[in-house]
């Protein structure tokens, strides 16, 4: 059958390009997909190329299909599977396989496999490693944004602290401690916002810093301080912009104490220094956001790792644990995953939008791969309602909605821009 997908053909090549996906074999299920959030890291792959560890070295006579937070329906499954999975079946999947030690991963790896295409082929590893998942929520993208959750949720899972005297690692970020999130008001970091705020487990103070305002005047507006204080929470948005010694500004908000946690959202090198500088006894520093250069380098306080135990560690993705526990949060809406969410495209404006993401401001772009869309900002969707009055419905049911993106959104979306 025909397929349109954004393929990766060498390092700045993307191209939307039209094929012939192959008969699926007995192992392997055809899905159509409907939505697919573009990652950072789906960029960092599409300037590097076959510089990129996921992407093999023959990607120029087999272009790699881009996107891997993605979620649609089943369409046809392969004879080993029909007893657990049925054309129609809505699905996500967890895109981080470690498939026999190697790094392969939809939307860097596969020919056929990957988020920005209208259908693609599931091969036989994902099933056999449990990470096709089926669906049953109302709304495509609360599944592809599952995804980016569960590398939030990996990194708090993740965290460990430890006793003195004793060799064992306590697992996750400290009950009732002292939280920041650097560099944290952009997607990612409000992704974190969210599950901090709403897990089981959760701090009594949470800072949130950025250098840009209006990223903080947003996620003030959608988690205000009074609900987190009501919540037991300390909640503070800082601009470190403004600060003349941040590093002395933030250890003021824990009483000197300094954080428990410190989750660094930049790979900038002072934004590193600051996260070492803040940590307080035994606390855990996770670097969370991978840089382009592979000689990227700060410095740490090695005074305080080895007097204070303060320790670094990195997560780059979550497991299908995490998965599920996002898909189940957002199910039970204790989180909003939508809090990510900026833009809205069709599949036209996926290889435009990946190769300029850093210059684009906002949050998530997220793409429906049906759709012929240029990206556009769900500020700006009231103004292109004076030409299209498509778009002045949508702005009426995201305004409705603190300005976030919704199922009702999605829905009337599917139903008004889609042409099958």
């Amino acid at each position: 059958m025909k397929a349109k997908a954004v393929r990766l053909h060498a390092a700045n090549d993307l191209r939307l390009d039209e094929f012939e996906l192959p008969e699926i074999k007995d192992d392997e299920i055809l899905v159509k997909v409907v939505s697919d959030s573009i990652c950072m890291s789906t960029y960092k792959c599409a300037i590097l190329g076959t510089a990129h560890k996921r992407v093999h070295d023959d990607v120029a006579e087999h272009p790699a299909i881009m996107g891997h937070e993605f979620a649609g329906d089943i369409v046809k499954v392969g004879k080993q599977h029909q007893d657990r999975f049925q054309p129609g079946m809505k699905f996500t999947l967890q895109p981080a396989l470690n498939y026999k030690g190697t790094m392969w991963s939809p939307g860097y790896s596969y020919e056929f496999f990957g988020g920005d295409a209208t259908y693609c082929i599931i091969p036989a590893e994902v099933m056999e490693l449990g990470c096709l998942l089926e669906y049953k929520g109302r709304a495509y993208y609360e599944a592809s944004l599952a995804e980016p959750m569960s590398c939030s949720i990996g990194a708090f899972n993740a965290a460990y602290h430890t006793k003195m005297g004793v060799y064992h690692h306590e697992m996750g970020i400290k009950k009732d401690g002292k939280l920041a999130i650097l560099a944290g008001a952009g997607p990612m970091g409000l992704g974190a916002l969210t599950y901090a705020l709403h897990r089981d487990v959760r701090p009594s103070m949470i800072v949130v810093t950025d250098v840009n305002q209006e990223r903080l005047d947003r996620a003030a507006h959608l988690f205000p301080v009074a609900e987190a204080a009501a919540d037991g929470i300390e909640l503070h948005f800082v601009n470190t912009g403004s600060m003349a010694d941040p590093a002395a500004e933030l250890l003021a908000i824990t009483g000197g104490t300094g954080f428990d946690d410190v989750l660094c959202y930049a790979p900038i090198e002072q934004v590193v220094e600051l996260s070492s500088a803040v940590l307080g006894r035994d606390g855990c520093l996770n670097f969370f956001a991978g840089p382009t250069d592979n000689k990227f380098s700060a410095r740490m306080n090695f005074y305080d790792v080895h007097y204070n135990s303060t320790h670094v560690m990195g997560t780059t993705g979550g497991n299908t644990d995490d998965m599920i526990e996002s898909l189940e949060l957002t199910a039970s809406k204790r989180i909003d995953p939508a809090v990510m969410v900026t833009h809205i495209g069709g599949l036209d404006a996926v290889a435009e939008t990946t190769l300029n993401l850093p210059k684009i401001p906002g949050g998530k772009k997220l793409i429906y791969t049906h759709l012929e869309m240029p990206l556009t900002a769900l500020t700006d969707l009231r103004a292109k309602g004076a030409e299209d009055s498509r778009y002045t419905a949508l702005a009426d049911i995201v305004d409705a909605h603190k300005g976030l993106w919704c199922p009702e959104a999605e829905e009337y979306l599917l139903a008004n821009f889609v042409k099958e």
